[in-house]
């Protein structure tokens, strides 16, 4: 079959567009559509160019289906829903494109802005960026839509596309905020579709069942290669994972044969007998009884935001706070947390592109936290709108706004606190905050006062509501010093049978240099800038790059050993049991950017007793 390239619109030409017809309606807007850009590109790669009665068919196609769903100017939820699901097909069976054309953004926004104007300002009025420009195509207005047919679309079905029908987009946003191990799999989304359309639910929250399924099947996703399990063999495991996840939301599991899973058939694949997530020990929910709790018991709720490996909501856990949603946009960071905590909700996406609407839950949260981006001086970077790492910030003092939680805490460069170069940015947050009922409170504190063996300062902003600001104080040091590197790493160093671990031991009698996890537009990684791998050299390590495993008998008395990624997250003071996934440079940026969860207990204490009064 042969496959067609579209057009493109980049960034700099889509933006100006996007912004001169957001607030036009659909009769101002139908004048514009056109089928060529002076400013539209092409791939340079093989394929024929869709040309403009090729584009003028399609439109003519979507336009059809939109006046049945009241276009121009009229339209409802259920006609909406309707519109996108025959849509979906549309788009998927008529344009002829491969997945990799589909995965170009700027060919979405050449259809949203130039061909399809009018239709994709009618669905979504005054759209946020995303729903055009393609920022994200699991929320662009045509995309997503294309993107869903691909994943259920099964040609050997009479309607390749009825599984459309089966979850909803709320639901398939489940499945998107997981793509990077489940959403990115047809052959295991159709599996997915196939069982969910055989279970009983009667009872139970749709939705709740679900993401337990999925935060199952994603525990699974390291062990599995699920486009490798034969669809009858994978259909049998999947039931058994669902059938885990309907008895979890039944405290009382009912004998009642409505409630229940049929038993699948016998599968010839006689590796996939047992299913895997019980060979794993997976355990249904335990059912919570109430008790008597006193105000320094409660437990408190929170949503954390960039929340990277599950270091900072470690230490809130630890100081009483319960996540009710981790949002970060790392896929192995999703899948550390997943790992750790499975019972914790976890989304993988850009916070910016984060809304309430996709978790009515967390607008009852106590706490919002996160370890924002490292801002960098305004000085140095050019206006402040620029910046990716203002940007995350903008999206996190917006989504104080719309939560408007009791507290908030977020830790950034220690610069960030008292830095001159900073001030503007100091005096708009405050600002913004203190418009929104929040007393706002700036300290620097550093890890090694509360136990960590690590020389790391940290910048942080609490902000609380009245009455519960006149009851916070920040944590005062330990009395005790913190342990030296020798005594942290000391028994990993001698693991490997080394003679000269003893005399590394006594050696290491100090705190280590902050831990630097590297910038992600960069390569490998290693133990920081010049000056902090001299420091680590003093200590006696070699900070040039991690080791895959502590020193053995026959290493060499001249070399300096090397960390290995399960040391350095013993300098945070990780537990040993905390597990990273991803490769070694992936793992060690998971734990260079961490708060220690010492420190963010700490600071979580300060704040439960402030919430607690």
């Amino acid at each position: 079959m042969t496959s067609f390239l579209y057009p493109r619109l980049l960034a700099e030409q889509a933006r100006p567009l996007f912004d001169q017809y957001r607030d036009l309606t659909p009769a101002e807007l139908s004048p514009q559509v056109a089928f060529t850009h002076d400013s539209a590109v092409y791939v340079a790669t093989g394929g024929d160019r869709v040309n403009a009665d090729q584009l003028r068919e399609l439109r003519e196609g979507v336009l059809e289906l939109a006046k049945q769903a009241g276009f121009p100017d009229d339209s409802d939820r259920a006609r909406n829903a309707e519109f996108d699901l025959r849509l979906a097909a549309l788009l998927h069976a008529e344009m002829g494109m491969v997945p990799a054309e589909a995965a170009a953004r700027d060919v979405w926004a050449f259809l949203a802005l130039v061909v399809l104007p009018d239709i994709a300002f009618w669905r979504y009025p005054q759209p946020p960026r995303d729903r055009v420009l393609g920022t994200d195509l699991t929320r662009h207005v045509f995309g997503r839509l294309w993107w869903r047919a691909q994943l259920v679309r099964a040609p050997e079905e009479p309607e390749p596309y009825s599984a459309l029908r089966i979850l909803g987009e709320a639901a398939f946003d489940q499945i998107y905020a997981r793509r990077a191990a489940l959403g990115g799999s047809p052959h295991l989304v159709r599996a997915i579709l196939r069982v969910w359309a055989e279970l009983d639910l009667t009872g139970l929250n749709e939705r709740e069942t679900l993401r337990d399924f999925l935060k199952r099947l994603l525990r699974l996703a390291p062990f599995v290669l699920f486009d490798g399990v034969e669809e009858q063999a994978l259909d049998s495991e999947l039931r058994a994972v669902a059938q885990e996840s309907v008895n979890a939301q039944r405290p009382e599991p009912s004998t009642d044969a409505a409630h229940t899973v049929s038993e699948p058939a016998a599968s010839d694949n006689r590796a996939m007998t047992t299913p895997l997530s019980r060979s794993l020990d997976f355990e249904p929910s335990p059912v919570v009884v109430p008790r008597q709790i006193s105000p320094k018991d409660l437990r408190l709720t929170s949503l954390e935001i960039c929340a990277g490996a599950g270091g900072q909501a470690l230490g809130l856990e630890r100081a009483g706070f319960d996540p009710l949603l981790l949002i970060d946009s790392k896929a192995d960071a999703c899948f550390s947390i997943d790992l750790n905590r499975p019972a914790w909700d976890v989304v993988c996406m850009d916070i910016v592109q984060f809304n309430t609407g996709m978790r009515p839950d967390v607008i009852e949260v106590d706490l919002i936290s996160g370890g924002l981006p490292r801002v960098k001086s305004s000085a140095t970077v050019g206006r402040t709108e620029d910046t990716e790492e203002r940007r995350v910030l903008r999206a996190a003092i917006n989504l104080i706004r719309e939560i408007r939680p009791k507290a908030i805490l977020f830790e950034n460069v220690p610069d960030l606190v008292d830095g001159p170069e900073f001030a503007a940015d100091r005096a708009w947050i405050d600002h913004e905050l203190q418009s929104n009922g929040f007393r706002t409170s700036w300290k620097i504190l550093n890890a090694a006062d509360f136990g960590v063996p690590q020389n790391r300062k940290s910048g942080f902003l609490v902000a609380l509501r009245d009455p519960y600001f006149r009851h916070f104080s920040w944590p005062q040091p330990s009395e005790n010093p913190p342990p030296t590197v020798g005594q942290v790493l000391g028994r990993s160093m001698s693991a490997g049978g080394w003679p000269g671990s003893e005399s590394w031991i006594k050696n290491a009698d100090r705190i280590a240099p902050a831990l630097v996890g590297g910038s992600e537009r960069r390569g490998g990684a290693d133990l920081g800038p010049t000056g902090s791998k001299k420091a680590w050299a003093a200590l006696g390590v070699n900070g040039n790059s991690l080791g895959d495993g502590p020193p053995g008998p026959d290493f060499s008395p001249d070399e300096l050993p090397k960390l290995t990624v399960e040391q350095a997250a013993a300098i945070q003071a990780f537990p040993d049991d905390w597990k990273f996934f991803g490769g070694k440079t992936s793992r060690y940026r998971q734990v260079g950017h961490a708060m220690p969860p010492p420190l963010a207990a700490a600071v979580g204490r300060a704040l439960a007793t402030a919430l607690r009064s």
